[in-house]
């Protein structure tokens, strides 16, 4: 009884097979089906590679909130080298309610050389190139998101000669917190000292023939400092035309929320705009000279993920590459064979021509022979 009814199970399982098996005595192969099939086991060996790159690789997605986040304070961090002697020159940052942050909260004023050693040029030639192509190829700030804790550190190395020059400039570097507000930073001739009314800097005692605010900026970044993420004013070097000259930078803010499978870190996008004049009261061109930088917060806050082709996905497109390309060879192959059948046949049709066949009462027959042999019957 076990017995038939494992028989039966079986019978059962044979009727449900969607894949019926053909004889092989049944099977006809010819020369352009294998011509056919090597195609299209070729193109599916390349279409399956390419799935595959696209399945190990990952991409960005950017999605888009307000920040309703108003109360954390906001970290700058900044590297920026003034050709001016350390006593000649204060940095601070004001924002709008009137909020004084002195340098001397973080900011280390060290006396260094304004040139670089030749190392330190090829540095800074690196990552304005690097510069210019994320200004051309925005796409490129995706895999800088994805190589950032894994790539070089973006700081400018330190010198490798041993230069016996006496230091003339002033590397400004460190972190200030501020509040989320618009603000300006600034650097300019004088230490800054608190006032009523805002502040004000010690300008008096310095000679107006030593101002020269040429500078660079080695770095400046807003939020958690990250390396190997590139800013846009990192390695920019400005040399000043005349004693008198402001240097203005426009800098609007975004909040970013940056998910890699390496990180995950609150970090701040920014875009600047330019500009520099020479300060000439009898011109009408009035202000103060030095390196202002102000800056204003996006009320729009970017969360950037990097995300993963799932597998079940990649299995599908995998399904259906072999399964697209098994059907089109064979749709095309079967309609290729109909074509040539169709006009071999009428060549075939076209070869045999009517003969006339004389009678015995003078007329011709137009029929075709019935036999091509020469027997008598």
């Amino acid at each position: 009884m076990r017995r038939l009814n494992r028989k039966k199970t079986l019978n059962l399982m044979k009727e449900l097979d969607a894949f019926p098996k053909v004889p092989e005595s049944y099977v006809e192969t010819s020369v352009s089906g294998g011509t056919v099939s090597l195609i299209a086991f070729t193109t599916i060996a390349f279409l399956t590679v390419m799935e595959f790159t696209v399945y190990r690789d990952t991409w960005m997605k950017y999605e888009y909130e307000v920040d309703k986040d108003f109360t954390s304070k906001l970290r700058i961090n900044i590297d920026i080298t003034v050709a001016m002697r350390c006593q000649y020159v204060g940095a601070d940052v004001l924002d709008l309610a009137e909020t004084m942050v002195a340098s001397a909260d973080g900011l280390i004023y060290e006396p260094v050389i304004f040139d670089l050693s030749p190392q330190q040029k090829e540095w800074q030639r690196m990552l304005q190139l690097i510069q210019s192509r994320l200004q051309e190829e925005h796409s490129l700030q995706d895999v800088i998101f994805k190589s950032a804790f894994k790539s070089a550190s973006t700081a400018l190395p330190p010198r490798e000669d041993n230069s016996l020059q006496s230091p003339d400039a002033c590397r400004i570097h460190g972190h200030l917190y501020v509040n989320k507000v618009a603000g300006n930073f600034h650097i300019t001739v004088g230490k800054a000292i608190p006032h009523p009314r805002g502040h004000a800097h010690l300008a008096a005692l310095v000679s107006h023939e030593s101002y020269n605010f040429s500078h660079r900026i080695d770095h400046l970044s807003f939020g958690e400092l990250i390396p190997g993420i590139i800013n846009p004013l990192d390695g920019t070097e400005k040399i000043a035309s005349d004693h008198n000259q402001m240097f203005q930078y426009f800098i609007t803010i975004v909040p970013t929320k940056l998910h890699t499978y390496k990180i995950s870190a609150e970090t701040h996008q920014f875009s600047v705009t330019e500009r520099e004049r020479v300060i000439n009261h009898a011109a009408g061109s009035h202000g103060v000279s030095g390196i202002f930088m102000k800056y204003d917060i996006s009320s729009l806050m970017v969360t950037v993920t990097e995300e993963h082709m799932p597998f079940w996905q990649f299995l599908v497109r995998l399904c259906g590459i072999i399964g697209g390309i098994f059907s089109t060879t064979g749709i095309l192959h079967g309609f290729g064979r109909f074509v040539a059948e169709v006009i071999f046949c009428r060549f075939r049709l076209g070869s045999y021509k009517s003969t006339s066949v004389p009678l015995p009462d003078g007329h011709t027959s137009n029929h075709l022979p019935l036999s091509t042999d020469n027997s008598t019957h």
